[in-house]
């Protein structure tokens, strides 16, 4: 049975990258493994952790009031 989920992180934009390296825990792994397995089901297409990461902290700073008050000049 499916059924429709909406994921925070929706269908992923094409972008341009550059390569960044970084350690997590094993326990942060196993759950980006299962959210990019997840991310695949809902939106049919093959994806993996790394692939997501980027993404997602993208989504994560776009929402963060602190930072995007801090970061951005006043007009």
């Amino acid at each position: 049975m499916t059924t429709t989920r909406k994921l925070r992180l929706g269908p992923l934009p094409s972008t341009q990258t550059t390569k960044l390296t970084f350690a997590c825990p094993a326990s942060l792994k196993a759950d980006l493994d299962r959210y990019a397995a997840l991310h695949a089901q809902t939106y049919g297409e093959a994806v993996d952790a790394v692939t997501l990461v980027p993404h997602m902290l993208e989504a994560f700073m776009a929402r963060d009031r602190g930072f995007r008050k801090a970061a951005l000049p006043e007009m």
